[in-house]
């Protein structure tokens, strides 16, 4: 049972219904993985055992009761370490919250306790998921399963490298404007950015709030569809979620795509892409006109003020968000004496905080302060209405858009750590969907020459995750991209 890590969530319930293997068998595969692994990849900040094994416990004894279980229960799980989980440490990789232990658990994995999952650790991300390799991690980097040299992507850098090397058989992360389908596509595991508002955010620490989205990772997009299932729909805690009916995310999966209108905008195949990537990319689609769709070009003019809309907007609700972590009523609170409250907040910050947060905070205190507000902020919500509007214009003609997730493969740590610009750029093909509040997912498509996983997005009109998975399904049936494991 050694192999045991590799299963699907889907494999590992029939496993489980069927007596071939325990829950408890579950767990000591993925522990003994993340045991051998993890040193080289550091995906774990913080490992739950014995409340791993307790739950597992549990959902033996149903089995063994002959009681029916659930697709999630018995089956282990990482969680990028920004959700609430009560009575666990829940550091968002900051100094600032080093220590902090949440008494209450965030909704999205309080609907996965309800569901039986089994949670194995907290993944380790970019600081309070500000970076786009997990670099910016009080703690130290993750690192890709397919080539330890190379960044997993972030923020859920930690997450995703996570299910990509069999550690856990899915984790949650959050996608503000790149930090699920970016590290999926870099580290070759099923991305799902789901609808703005169509998961709870509650108990989630904020980072942008007008973008902020919480998803699952996943081997396949079966996998993605049961975890939906679990974690989608409305919540009172969180009044950005409305009452939008929510599918059996997992029915129309075998429906495949033939009559599928699918678009491909120029504008995500432009200069800074790779070739490798394009090529990859556009033999996916063709392998989607083979299946039966319908493909032809499009045009999103206005993705090319999408960085620069994110790079106002986000730093200006960032730096509101994290106001709250002063050292008195939340985070970090310096040791030794002070000389008053100011030298107070400023040594609680200075040393809470890392140089990528203290960069954007400052930013996003700069475009919303007196006199620059209207001429920075307003400006770029704006500009974001119309990159609403071209997403808008576009489904009109197509049922859903096909493009990179990134433009490269995964960069070596320490690349670009030093030129937040070059990392910055990095986001500009998830960035205009977020913006727009729309879905999208990312699915293994290829490899660079350099053995590293190429990322397709799927992107589709709001609530539309049920087709945009249907979609993934159909590729994945058709190839083997998604079967790829990394020896590590």
């Amino acid at each position: 049972m050694s192999d045991l890590h590799w299963l699907s969530i889907a494999e590992a319930h029939e496993g489980l219904k069927s007596k071939k293997f325990s829950s408890k068998d579950l767990v000591d595969s993925s522990y003994a993985r993340i045991k051998a692994t993890d040193g080289k990849l550091h995906n774990f900040l913080t490992l739950t055992e014995d409340h791993a094994y307790a739950r597992a416990a549990l959902a033996d004894k149903k089995i063994a009761a002959g009681e029916e279980i659930l697709p999630l229960e018995g089956v282990p799980a990482g969680m990028k370490d920004l959700f609430n989980t009560r009575g666990i440490r829940s550091t968002c990789s900051s100094k600032m919250l080093e220590n902090f232990v949440p008494p209450y658990e965030s909704t999205a994995t309080q609907r996965l306790l309800d569901n039986g999952y089994v949670l194995l650790g907290k993944n380790n991300l970019d600081q309070f998921a500000c970076g786009a390799s997990t670099e910016t991690s009080a703690f130290g980097p993750s690192l890709n399963p397919w080539n330890p040299e190379y960044v997993p992507g972030g923020s859920s850098g930690g997450s995703t490298s996570a299910v990509a090397a069999g550690q856990v058989y899915f984790a949650l992360g959050t996608d503000t404007g790149v930090s699920i389908r970016q590290p999926a596509s870099l580290s070759g595991c099923v991305g799902l950015k789901v609808t703005y508002g169509r998961v709870s955010r509650f108990g989630v620490t904020a980072m942008a709030s007008s973008w902020d989205t919480v998803g699952p990772f996943a081997r396949t997009a079966q996998d993605a569809a049961i975890i939906m299932n679990a974690i989608a729909g409305s919540d009172k805690f969180d009044s950005t979620t409305p009452q939008v009916e929510v599918p059996d995310y997992t029915a129309n999966l075998a429906k495949g795509v033939k009559g599928l209108r699918i678009g491909v905008p120029k504008e995500y195949f432009a200069e800074g892409v790779e070739q490798e990537v394009r090529d990859s990319v556009m033999a996916a689609v063709k392998e989607y006109e083979k299946m039966g769709a319908i493909i032809s070009e499009i045009s999103l003019p206005m993705t090319k003020y999408g960085v620069a809309v994110y790079y106002v907007t986000m730093p200006g609700e960032l730096s509101t968000n994290l106001s709250r972590y002063d050292g008195i009523r939340f985070g970090h609170k310096p040791d030794g004496e002070v000389a008053d409250l100011i030298d107070y907040y400023k040594r609680s910050r200075g040393e809470g905080f890392g140089s990528e947060i203290k960069r954007r905070i400052m930013v996003g205190t700069f475009v919303l302060s007196a006199g620059y507000a209207d001429a920075y902020y307003k400006q770029a919500q704006r500009a974001r209405t119309l990159i609403i509007q071209d997403f808008d214009r576009a489904f009109k003609e197509v049922d859903v858009m096909m493009a990179p997730a990134s433009p490269t493969h995964a960069f070596k740590v320490g690349e670009k750590a030093a030129n937040p610009l070059a990392m910055y750029l990095a986001d500009a093909l998830t960035i205009p969907p977020s913006a727009a509040g729309i879905p999208g997912i990312s699915i293994p498509c290829g490899f660079s020459s350099k053995g590293l996983p190429i990322g397709l997005q799927i992107m589709g009109p709001m609530w539309s995750e049920s087709l945009i998975l249907q979609t993934a399904a159909a590729f994945e049936q058709a190839t083997d991209w998604g079967k790829m494991r990394p020896k590590i």
